[in-house]
């Protein structure tokens, strides 16, 4: 893990305005696109197939938010070195050689999928490795990348509650146009999860769901993405912690072919713009009412 060992660039980013528009926090943990020598070295596939995990060119559409007054954190390093949308343990033994500790969650369906903090497999199911990892190796990714990263989210979540008396997380993520299955349906342009309704207020994907199809996009509800560990872990409305998962189809802003930025890449940009200043216009207290820390 050389490049993350004290080297540039760092593991993650936050962009933090000098003033704080509003409580609303944007998130891009999959748009790492900084690939260790030594995880190349160790992987059977190609760099140009480890990088379908990415959410490539997410952090750029949201990074302009920092100047009209959100806080924006990005990851550098790749979802498929480490994935810090997982619990910090889900780990598939099958991959290391060694024992795993007791506490290690072996057995989600993220997991069963191959798509544990330390992922087995990319996006589209090819195997990542040649060879078994250690179990020192593996918990040596998450000491270093994982649980820092975690630390710095739950501290600016925690800025946000104590100035605003609430936190909103929006988790940004992009999706590929098609999926695995051939019997899928077509995917709209954004899909927004909430966890079925418990992750955040109501009101929050039903602002982004009217302003983003008043901007000319589809959308879609918690399929196929209803959101992952942040949006669970992180949303307690109850506690005025409110998370919702963006997902926008990567054919509307890019070439997936080629990796490229597309023609209407500005514009989502500007959109993204757009769709803050809406919900940064949401007045806090129709978020509904919470329990305080104190209660």
């Amino acid at each position: 893990m050389t490049q993350f060992d004290g080297g540039q660039p760092p593991p993650f980013e936050i962009a933090e305005p000098a003033t704080w528009r509003s409580p609303i926090i944007f998130n891009s943990p999959h748009s790492g696109s900084v690939y260790p020598e030594e995880f190349l070295a160790a992987s059977r596939i190609d760099l140009a197939s480890l990088r379908r995990s990415e959410d490539s060119f997410m952090d750029e559409l949201i990074g302009g938010l920092t100047d009209a007054g959100f806080p924006v954190v990005r990851v550098n390093f790749p979802r498929s070195y480490v994935d810090v949308n997982r619990e910090p343990y889900e780990l598939d033994p099958r991959m290391f050689t060694g024992r795993l500790p007791s506490f290690a969650n072996t057995r989600s369906m993220r997991v069963a999928g191959g798509l544990g903090t330390i992922p087995r497999v990319v996006g589209d199911g090819q195997e990542i490795y040649r060879e078994r990892l250690s179990v020192d190796d593996a918990l040596g990714r998450i000491e270093l990348l994982y649980k820092p990263y975690h630390r710095a989210l739950r501290r600016l979540i925690h800025k946000a509650h104590q100035t605003f008396g609430t936190a909103i997380i929006v988790d940004c993520h992009s999706m590929p146009s098609t999926g695995i299955s051939h019997d899928e349906p077509r995917r709209p342009d954004i899909v927004i999860g909430d966890r079925y309704d418990t992750s955040c207020a109501p009101l929050l994907p039903n602002i982004i769901e009217d302003m983003m199809r008043s901007l000319g996009y589809s959308v879609g509800r918690n399929k196929p993405y209803a959101g992952g560990f942040i949006t669970e872990h992180y949303g307690n409305p109850a506690s005025g912690l409110h998370a919702v998962q963006f997902e926008l189809n990567r054919a509307v802003y890019m070439d997936e072919r080629r990796r490229e930025r597309g023609p209407r890449f500005h514009q989502v940009a500007a959109d993204f713009m757009t769709l803050a200043d809406a919900l940064a216009a949401i007045p806090l207290g129709d978020l509904g009412t919470f329990r305080s820390a104190a209660e």
